[in-house]
């Protein structure tokens, strides 16, 4: 079975033997305090600090899952109000948890073709860089625009579906978050967040210590290479592997980005079907969502299925009327070549 499901998504076939090796080790056992523990988190937080291209001042903290984060941000790095700029489900989701949380939360949705523009008195401005419900992102010359526009606001990015497959502005945000069942290529079942000195500052100067994942106890485990829970040792261990058998990001990120280039060009040309997204400028690189009738989608996701294809369902408002396709790095090109085969015959 190939699968082109958008998260959780195709794993690399290498960690197979990484989960024996994982096993072989010792690892799995080892107290999570010990010094074989920190090790291996210090030498992962190497890696991605190398392979994604973090800036060293940006700390990275390893958490339950990208949904958490939403907790964290909101616990931790907001007192008076948050703007939600969102075009999906997702970005929806988080400003309504964030509301439910007790927090002022000003809701600014936008168009599926429009380019995000804002400004706002806000402290904490929240936005999903890949809306994986519609296959959207925001891309790094919009994210730098806004950070100009509003200097004083604490910048927070969900990077769930493009983290380890877009190469970031880093500086362009104080605080990115990601799970690692998309990009990564890996089985669900943790998280990163990433952040900047202005996320600390901020934390520190509400000094919220009320939870287990306040962002100033966690930013003290990770000063010591260590966690604020016990954490899924696994999959840091299948993370430092994947990390050490993968390109750095730009190589990544521009095969990702012809890849998803050509795809575009394949339907619209090759195929009867319609991108879901019209505007190219907003079309995302790691999530390509096609619209058709509601028939249309049933049959094709059967058919495909049939041939041991899984493809994504449609989400939200899309749910019936799209299938996804997730182009992310553990997917290679025979994979992809596959695919196409089978949509010009389907």
């Amino acid at each position: 079975m190939i699968s082109f499901y958008p998260g959780p998504s195709q794993v690399y076939p290498q960690v197979a033997q990484y989960l024996q090796d994982a096993f072989d080790s010792g690892i799995l056992s080892v107290n999570h305090r010990s010094g074989a523990a920190m090790e291996l988190v210090r030498e992962t937080y190497q890696l991605l600090h190398e392979k994604l291209d973090i800036p060293a001042d940006y700390a990275i903290a390893f958490v339950s899952s990208a949904t958490e984060c939403w907790e964290i941000i909101a616990q931790s790095l907001t007192t008076r109000q948050s703007l939600h700029a969102y075009n999906g489900a997702f970005g929806q989701k988080w400003a309504e948890y964030t509301q439910k949380l007790g927090l002022n939360v000003v809701h600014q949705p936008f168009g599926l073709n429009e380019v995000l523009s804002l400004t706002t008195e806000a402290e904490t401005i929240c936005l999903t860089q890949n809306e994986t419900s519609n296959g959207t992102q925001v891309k790094n010359s919009t994210l730098r625009k806004i950070r100009e526009a509003v200097p004083n606001a604490l910048l927070v990015v969900d990077a769930t579906s493009s983290m380890a497959g877009v190469a970031f502005d880093w500086t362009a945000a104080d605080v990115w978050f990601a799970s690692v069942q998309k990009c990564f290529g890996l089985p669900a079942g943790m998280g990163l967040l990433v952040y900047g000195p202005g996320a600390v500052e901020r934390a520190r100067t509400i000094n919220e210590r009320n939870h287990y994942n306040s962002l100033l106890f966690i930013d003290e485990n990770v000063r010591k290479f260590q966690t604020h829970y016990t954490p899924n040792v696994l999959n840091i261990y299948l993370l430092k592997r994947v990390l050490e058998q993968v390109p750095p990001i730009q190589t990544v990120a521009a095969a990702l980005q012809q890849r998803a280039q050509s795809l575009a060009t394949f339907f619209e040309k090759e195929t009867s079907w319609q991108l879901l997204v019209a505007n190219a400028a907003v079309r995302s690189d790691t999530v390509l969502a096609i619209t058709g009738t509601i028939p249309q989608i049933e049959q094709i996701k059967q058919t495909a299925k049939a041939r041991q294809i899984t493809l994504g369902n449609g989400y939200g408002d899309w749910k019936e009327t799209t299938f996804r396709i997730a182009n992310f790095p553990a997917i290679n090109d025979t994979d992809f070549t596959t695919l196409r085969a089978f949509l010009t015959e389907a």
